[in-house]
Order: C-alpha cells, then structure tokens, then sequence
C-alpha cells in the first residue's frame, strides 16, 4: 500500500501549526497583503482567490478590507480556524475544501495568490501545470495572479544541511537534502516537546525565476513580473523570495 503523502497527512499540518502559522507569520498579514494589493494592482473591493489558504491568515485580512475572497485549501482542521475566526468578526469568507489540482471556477475572480511555499509539493510535474491551468482558467481575462516560494537562487545562499530552533519548550530540529539536479529537496522535521517526538518527512520541487517564470507561461500566463519579495525588491543577490506576478491574458 502507497504511503500518503506528507501534504494529505493533517497530523503534519496540526504538529507544525504553532511554527508555520504562529503570532508572528499573523502579524505580518496586514503588511504582507497591501504589498500583494500594490504589487499586483489588484483592485480594492474585487473578487479574489486564495489558493492554498491554509488558515486564511490572508484571506481574512482581504475580507476585513472588502474583497469577496474565496479561499481553497484541502486541510479541514486550517479551514475551521478561518471559519471560526471570519464568523467572529462577522466577515463574509467563502472557503471550499479541496485540492488545488481539482480546484477551478471559470472567469469567476478578478485577481488570485498563491503564498508561503504553497506550490510544487507534487512528484508529478504535470500536477504543478495543473495547478498553474486551473488558475488561468478562473481568472477573468487580464487579472493578476501573485505567487510567492522560496526561490533556488535563494536557498542557494542561504542553504543550510541542519538547523534547529527553540521556542516556548518546544524545539524543532531540521535536516534537508537537494536530489534531481537542484529541482527537489527532501526535509525531515523532527519536534520535541513534554518528551514527546514527532518526525515528518515533506519534499517540494524547487523553482529559479526563469523556471517558474517559463511555467507560467506555458500555462498561459502573460505580462510576467519577477520580485525579490512581496514589496517589489528586485530579484537580485539580497532577494528574500522569488514573488512573480503573472496576468491572464486574452
């Protein structure tokens, strides 16, 4: 029998909340979507998809300043923490439940994102295209789509075999290996904590700015635009991330 994948396993997505999606990632939202709202030159007030919404962390914060934000995710835990929330504050957040492979409504938003690493996770490169077609194919002509990763040229400076780190007792140790070229990297997080040890293993492929830059394209994309980060800093040696900012065209 084919083991799950790492994506489909919700224990790895409910362990690894309180780091992925802690008080900080939160309190840069606001920041982090009037970048994606300039960037992007998404108009105020307009449809918008969220794909890969996770909590909705963004998505809320759209619907806070008006959007109709339709946010996707298949982790129904992360989907219930956005539903709660948007129903305490009394916002109007549609979320769906389901993969991002399957996930598609023609013409029906005017802009759409794709942030934090939330694509590649697929050994199949079709899927990764699947992905990028069904987005098109829901944008409405000329809409933008902004999509932020860890770029190869990145994590080439950067990278590093083992890391640790040590917050509130809980201690998160991680080990990475690059396989296929420099397009895939394996991960294995390991969490200690109340001497308890969880250990997940997670992979994605990795993309370079012309790499993904040359995917968007073949899905249709036009008008490419290729970032440091979410603010609009050049891709360069001092990039952060690799943020493209792609249009469906007519």
């Amino acid at each position: 029998m084919a083991r799950e994948p790492w994506y489909e396993n919700e224990e790895f997505w409910e362990t690894f909340r309180p780091i992925l999606l802690g008080e900080t990632r939160y309190s840069a939202a606001a920041k982090e979507v009037q970048d994606v709202i300039a960037l992007g030159r998404i108009s105020v007030r307009s449809s918008l998809l969220d794909l890969c919404c996770g909590t909705g962390r963004h998505a809320l914060e759209f619907a806070r300043q008006g959007f109709q934000v339709t946010g996707v995710d298949r982790t129904e835990k992360y989907l219930e923490i956005a539903r709660k929330q948007a129903h305490e504050e009394g916002l109007s957040l549609e979320l769906v439940k389901e993969d991002a492979r399957s996930f598609s409504r023609p013409n029906a938003f005017d802009g759409a994102i794709n942030l934090f690493t939330s694509f590649g996770y697929f050994e199949d490169p079709e899927d990764d295209r699947r992905v990028l077609r069904n987005l098109h194919r829901s944008l409405k002509t000329g809409a933008p789509f902004v999509i932020d990763l860890m770029g190869k040229e990145i994590l080439a400076r950067v990278f590093k075999e083992r890391d640790w780190l040590e917050e509130d007792g809980l201690i998160m140790l991680e080990e990475r290996k690059l396989h296929k070229n420099w397009s895939w990297i394996e991960n294995r997080w390991i969490i200690l904590k109340n001497g308890e040890r969880k250990d997940f293993e997670l992979s994605h492929r990795l993309y370079s700015a012309f790499e993904l830059e040359q995917i968007l394209k073949e899905c249709g994309f036009e008008e490419i635009s290729v970032y440091g980060d979410l603010a609009g800093a050049p891709y360069d040696h001092m990039a952060k991330r690799l943020v493209a900012v792609a249009h469906k065209g007519n």
